[in-house]
């Protein structure tokens, strides 16, 4: 049996943008349903939504025959959660809040196996390695990995040349939402002062050669994004898709939805 090639990682060696959905919905057949609609890849987020290792686990099985990557988001740099995601198959991490070059490297020391990483060694038990099926696993494993790192924050950004140089990083995706809280610009995601920090980040990681990714759901920002360089970009929410579907729904056919 052969290990998974991740074609996401492929392409962003290539240079070819890849453009995802963000999915908060925490339910696998919600997430499959997403994954027939033609997205790169559907981010599943056990930050912020009420996600933990089996409901991730299910949804990584739904998406498993579809052309769509899974990339997960956890809920923080803990090296046991990562050990987590990555034994049940997740190929693809986004590690949220890193802010200096130190942090990413534990991160980065969290997905690999010793002597080089701190990665508990059990594949017996691993969907990742096909419960030891998958010839050779823990010594090309790593091939496969892309290890992202989210920066949203002031020190972050300060401190982002050096967390985009980290060796066994291969992205950096910024949080608007957070980076603008950071700024002291809490709800203004979109303001220009946090744009022209992404489209500046967006130039420092490039010169990395590492990729750069963001969410956007406003298209002219997204396209700003994108014509500036950035190669992983969420262009909506799963969540605010359905509220906002719903809401004009309704106002089709019910004018004061106060009552």
């Amino acid at each position: 049996m052969q290990l998974p090639v991740n074609a996401f990682k492929e392409s962003l060696r290539a240079g070819r943008p890849q453009i995802g959905l963000w999915c908060g919905l925490a339910n696998a057949y919600v997430i499959e349903l997403l994954a027939s609609t033609g997205f790169d890849w559907l981010a599943i987020d056990a930050e912020h939504a009420p996600n933990d290792p089996q409901s991730v686990l299910s949804q990584l099985q739904a998406l498993a025959p579809y052309p769509v990557h899974p990339l997960v988001r956890t809920a923080s740099d803990d090296a046991t959660l990562i050990k987590q995601y990555l034994d049940i198959g997740a190929q693809t991490l986004l590690i949220p809040m890193v802010e200096s070059a130190e942090q990413a490297q534990r991160v980065v020391a969290a997905t690999r196996y010793p002597p080089v990483g701190i990665r508990g060694v059990d594949s017996a038990l691993a969907r990742a390695s096909r419960w030891n099926q998958v010839g050779d696993y823990v010594h090309t494993c790593a091939e496969q990995l892309c290890v992202l790192v989210q920066v949203e924050s002031v020190p972050g950004l300060q401190n982002l040349a050096a967390i985009a140089a980290t060796e066994g990083i291969d992205g950096v995706f910024f949080g608007p939402a957070d980076l603008s809280a950071s700024m002291g610009l809490l709800g203004k995601s979109a303001d220009p002062r946090v744009q022209e920090a992404v489209v500046s980040g967006v130039d420092t990681i490039r010169r990395a050669g590492k990729a750069a990714g963001v969410l956007s759901s406003d298209p002219l920002v997204t396209r700003k994004y994108l014509d500036a360089g950035a190669l992983i970009v969420a262009v909506g929410v799963d969540t605010t898709l359905l509220v906002g579907a719903a809401r004009d729904l309704l106002a089709t056919f019910k004018k004061d939805q106060s009552r």
